[in-house]
């Protein structure tokens, strides 16, 4: 009977409800009188209005026809719980935490250890300040109305009921869920590993109770201990029929010694997985996982090999010294807070890292005064001996590569693995550095790789949330249907792969395996070469065309340059901003914040149109011929497609120190005045089919701004360069006889 009054439902988003204040009488108004066609969403709002309405039979009748309309029960677990523990609240006159801990674990402890492992917990983590504030500001948005629009009033029982059931449960929560652990898992928390040298780790294992005695593990080597993220990692992959274990860069968690970044991560890690395998539970064979920092620490311990390490998930991964705290060699500013955030405490410490006016203010002070990057710390005036050390090897030195594989050290990483990054992670470049030294020293190496349109979160977990809901915007830009993917769910099936003899996952076709934007397809290559059949040349004109240069497929006949003039020591720029979209309607206010660096200070060239579609998949490159009157500057070379509608859609990047351009480890200072070339190509991946008509833009800038190193060009350490060494305005010539080489498919 309801779904016949559900399709023969009108919308009444006209109509509008008495307001009296009490939000329970909107909720009773709107059972009576919400209509809505599409089944989902009215019985997602209708069941809402009855728990608020305090009927709670009803409710529960609605959450089971919606559950069976999803087939999936996990988004809506808190209310069920809720509305079922009030229904027996009432029927036994029972206090309330009582009901609902019988209710807990009547429908929880029904769950199968997957479900409740992962898509449970995240449904019951809402944060309470979050609701309870979205809550305080549709109040008052309603302050002194008699009455309300039909939406307006389903919008205010909505957040009503979700700050009313979360500020409920939030006592109970924590401790039922302990309770349905200890019924599925054995957990073991703060054991403490010696490693060889007489440092300490600290470790979390999570097993299952039922199954196997002993188990291949994955363990998650992290600095980021001090939140929930740990334990339900250890859990998901206990649920999932293996061991789970947590390690934590030594001096965190339970570690008495004194934390310190990257350093010992990679003995530390092997010793983990040493211990790991001598362990009664081991069945001697561990597979490492992570993002960020944790895919870092996977091919820190690789750089070991222990014996018991059989296969690595190495996502959006870290490179110390190559993507950060610099990249290009260019240090970033970003990376400043981040050695306070992961060392001042056992855990973490997020009310200064997220200090957001202290860090703005920093940039901006340093900006302005001139002053040597290498005084960041006194204008902060609190030490950062972390950063200081970083700033202190400006080459990509012995002290970085002690901490990763380095050349020939990839030739003994015989293992499988599997890399994810996206097109627009900002550390996309160092997962791509370890995925192609792996196979240039070790070609047989079973490496797999998939990429898309992903930032760095979305390129360690996609885009589909726990619950099932897919994030369809990044930085306003709309996914293909066909990009959206749960990188936790290809997880075990790459372990599952690995380790049990399963089938290997679907999305691995190919060594590389890529979404090209704008076609909605996944497409399939050997390596990152063979992501295109041929490449088109373009050259720098000085050829205009308004306020920007023409891009050539042919050389010009005769010999020209474009100048470019950027004052040094200017800092009227100091207050600029950027809005940190892949879209955009224009390029007067870039950089474009975590996707490329600052190209304020930029000069724009662009291609005619397409006459047709074309695919643009892989790395670009070129040869810039320039001449320079300072020994050196930074710059970055941005590529974008202007689309017929006029908007820009970024696409890849580079940048660098002209004297570090192919050659992260030595220095190669630049004859002011004399011509030269500058080949470089660039670590960071793109696939976008172009429309017909659109054009390919190119953007060379010069990097001055707030949020990086600045290259004053006089060939000291430039963390040593002041204001007082800007001198001339930076004056550059770049030639027509420079090319930019963009890979396609045609």
């Amino acid at each position: 009977m309801l779904m016949i009054v559900l399709m023969l439902a009108v919308s009444t988003a006209d109509a509008s409800i008495e307001f009296r204040g009490q939000i329970p009488d909107v909720a009773r108004q709107l059972i009576a009188r919400y209509r809505e066609a599409e089944p989902d969403r009215y019985l997602d709002n209708l069941f809402r209005f009855q728990i608020a309405a305090g009927r709670y039979a009803d409710a529960r009748q609605s959450l089971a026809a919606l559950q069976a309309l999803r087939k999936s029960s996990v988004s809506t677990l808190p209310y069920e719980v809720y509305a079922a523990a009030k229904a027996r609240q009432v029927r036994e006159v029972a206090p309330f935490p009582e009901a609902f801990a019988q209710e807990f674990r009547n429908i929880v402890g029904a769950l199968d250890d997957r479900t409740a492992a992962y898509e449970a917990r995240w449904a019951f983590g809402t944060p309470l300040p979050v609701l309870e504030k979205d809550l305080r500001i549709a109040l008052e948005e309603q302050r002194g109305k008699t009455s309300l629009a039909m939406s307006d009033a389903v919008a205010l029982v909505r957040k009503f009921l979700g700050a009313q059931v979360y500020r409920e449960l939030a006592p109970l929560i924590d401790l039922l869920m302990e309770e349905d652990d200890g019924r599925r898992y054995t957990v073991e928390r703060d054991i403490l590993v010696t490693t060889p040298d007489g440092g300490h780790v600290c470790a979390l294992v999570v097993r299952p109770r039922a199954g196997a005695s002993r188990l291949p593990a994955l363990l998650n080597f992290t600095i980021y201990s001090g939140d929930r993220l740990p334990l339900s990692e250890a859990r998901r992959s206990a649920s999932h029929g293996y061991a789970g274990v947590e390690g934590f860069t030594r001096g965190k968690a339970c570690s008495p010694d004194q934390p310190w970044p990257a350093e010992r991560d990679g003995a530390d890690a092997a010793a983990v997985v040493d211990w790991i395998s001598a362990q009664p539970w081991s069945d001697g064979r561990v597979g490492m996982y992570g993002g960020s920092y944790e895919g870092f620490t996977q091919w820190a311990a690789a750089k070991h090999m222990p014996k018991a390490l059989k296969a690595l998930m190495p996502s959006v991964t870290f490179a110390p010294g190559i993507d950060f705290p610099m990249d290009g060699n260019i240090f970033m500013n970003y990376a400043y807070p981040w050695p306070f955030y992961t060392t001042n405490e056992k855990g973490l410490d997020d009310a200064t890292y997220s200090d957001a006016p202290r860090w703005d203010r920093l940039n901006r002070d340093w900006y302005v005064s001139g002053r040597p990057y290498r005084e960041l710390e006194r204008i902060d005036g609190v030490p950062n001996p972390i950063f200081k050390r970083w700033t202190e090897h400006p080459l990509y030195d012995a002290y970085w590569r002690a901490m990763i594989p380095y050349r020939g050290d990839f030739a003994r990483i015989d293992i499988p693995v599997l890399t994810t990054t996206g097109y627009y992670d900002g550390g996309q470049i160092g997962a791509l550095y370890y995925f192609r030294e792996h196979h240039r020293y070790n070609p047989k190496a079973e490496h797999y790789l998939v990429i898309g349109p992903y930032d760095h979160i979305g390129g360690q977990r996609g885009t589909v949330s726990p619950l099932g809901r897919a994030q369809n915007v990044l930085r306003n830009y709309t996914l293909d249907a066909v990009a959206h993917i749960d990188i936790g769910t290809l997880r075990y099936q790459w372990f599952d792969y690995v380790f049990r003899g399963g089938s290997r996952p679907p999305l691995l076709e190919d060594k590389v395996n890529y979404q090209v934007m704008g076609a909605n397809v996944w497409n399939h290559a050997p390596s990152l070469s063979a992501m295109h059949d041929g490449t088109l040349r373009f050259h720098l004109t000085g050829a205009r065309e308004g306020p920007r240069y023409r891009l050539s497929p042919r050389k010009p006949a005769s010999p020209a340059f474009v100048g470019q003039t950027v004052d040094l020591a200017d800092r009227s720029d100091a207050d600029r901003m950027s809005r940190g979209e892949i879209f955009d309607q224009a390029q007067d206010d870039w950089p474009v914040t975590g996707i490329a660096p600052g190209i304020g200070n930029a000069i724009e060239f662009v291609s005619d149109p397409f006459p047709a579609p074309i695919e643009v998949s892989g790395l670009f490159a070129g040869r810039l011929d320039v001449t320079a009157n300072k020994k050196d500057f930074d710059f970055s070379v941005t590529l974008f497609e202007l689309t017929p509608a006029g908007q820009y859609m970024q696409l890849s990047y580079y940048w660098s120190r002209a004297s570090h351009v192919g050659d992260r480890s030595h220095r190669r200072l630049l004859t002011p005045g004399k011509r030269v070339v500058l080949p470089f190509e660039s670590g960071r991946l793109t696939s976008r089919r172009f429309e017909a008509d659109s054009r390919l833009v190119v953007v060379i800038g010069v990097i001055k701004q707030p949020t990086e190193q600045i290259n004053y060009g006089t060939g000291k350490d430039v963390g040593d360069e002041s204001v007082a060494d800007a001198g001339d305005p930076l004056q550059i010539r770049w030639y027509s006889s420079s090319v930019i080489d963009v890979p396609v498919r045609r």
